[in-house]
């Protein structure tokens, strides 16, 4: 097992050495006046994780679908769909992109044949092996009703310690708010902080609410709420109607967008005539692309002028809107590749209202029911 935290430097996207060291503990400070003006900080190519003091890409890759067979890979993995995980891993770290997000339950159990995090683990060490490189993990706890407790965050991060094969991670989130027990929960994030098994702590698909008693709680302590994980791409933007977005940017809480080109289908790969297979089939109908047309067509004339694709156009939308870390999910090295050209290029602000006012048009009837609580 690799000793230590996971070290993110702010110099460039060098491949660098990662350093496993354990060091006394001295929380970030959770300041209100300071938090909003912190939030965002770009340095080296990278951006701060709300007032962590943590810094990730501008963009991070999201394994929900390595070893799973529930939702993705069509029901099922073998030694092909793993040799391409794997190449989506070595694509990210090839071309900069050193920031990973998985979760215990990603791949485990009854969803999948083999855990994500341990997939990711051995992804890293294989690396490893190789040459020295940096990453930064976030994964998170699932708050799951049998759950109790304070004790049960830190019991269920070790588990996923062990899993991926190192000592600390950079993030830790609460994956959902639980049914009951969420304030020992974000005193269980607290604790992970405190005996040095994460660098920072987030949740994810948390309402503005829920959001707000979080960050206090934990500010309490003086520790700030690095992140909320939601769902939000051009034609999803709950987060944006809800009052979480502007939550996140008032508190200096990072905004970690999930499914941000819509599981695929503002890529321009699927049409009425080929929808995804699969649970997607029932969210992305013929009927639905059909609506989707004239935008997923201006989008594409839009990344032709800037020799880019569809995909590289939306995710680029999402970091334009500011204090957003967009974490599409690859699942081969082509996909990897494809995600980092959404960097070093910005579209215009009129692009971005176009293409903000066109997508009001079509809204998919997806959404996480705790998003409403």
């Amino acid at each position: 097992m690799i000793t230590g935290a996971l070290q993110v430097s702010g110099g460039g996207l060098p491949l660098l050495l990662v350093r496993r060291r354990r060091a006394s503990f001295r929380p970030p400070q959770a300041v209100a006046s300071d938090a909003a003006a912190t939030t965002g900080r770009e340095e080296g190519g990278k951006v701060a994780l709300g007032g962590s003091g943590v810094a990730v890409t501008k963009l991070g890759v999201g394994a929900w679908s390595w070893g799973d067979t529930t939702y993705w890979n069509e029901f099922q993995w073998d030694d092909r769909k793993l040799k391409a995980a794997k190449g989506a891993f070595d694509a990210s770290i090839d071309c900069g992109i050193t920031f990973f997000d998985t979760a215990e339950v990603y791949g485990a159990g009854i969803s999948g044949a083999i855990n994500s995090e341990s997939l990711l683990g051995r992804f890293i060490k294989e690396r490893q092996q190789k040459e020295q490189v940096e990453v930064a993990i976030a994964t998170k706890f699932a708050a799951l009703p049998w759950r109790f407790g304070r004790g049960s965050v830190i019991c269920a991060l070790k588990a996923s310690l062990d899993r991926l094969g190192i000592s600390s991670v950079e993030l830790y989130q609460l994956h959902w708010p639980g049914i009951w027990g969420n304030e020992d929960y974000l005193d269980g994030l607290g604790d992970a902080v405190e005996q040095g098994l994460v660098k920072a702590v987030g949740v994810s698909n948390y309402s503005e609410k829920r959001l707000r008693d979080a960050y206090e709680r934990l500010k309490k302590r003086g520790i700030p709420l690095a992140s909320n994980q939601v769902n939000y791409s051009l034609i999803y933007r709950n987060p944006e109607d809800n009052g979480v977005k502007a939550a996140c940017d008032e508190l200096g809480i990072t905004l970690i967008a999930y499914s941000p080109i819509a599981q695929g289908a503002l890529t321009g790969k699927y049409t009425p005539e080929n929808p995804p297979k699969g649970p997607r089939g029932r969210i992305y109908t013929p009927e639905f692309l059909t609506k989707l047309q004239p935008l997923i067509n201006r989008i594409k004339e839009i990344g032709g002028s800037y020799g880019r694709t569809s995909t590289q156009v939306v995710l680029n939308w999402l970091v334009c809107q500011g204090n957003v870390v967009p974490i599409p999910g690859a699942k081969n090295a082509e996909q990897a590749r494809e995600f980092a050209g959404a960097l070093g290029w910005s579209l215009t602000d009129e692009e971005v209202e176009e293409l903000r006012s066109m997508a009001r048009e079509v809204k998919p009837v997806i959404g996480f029911p705790v998003e409403k609580l």
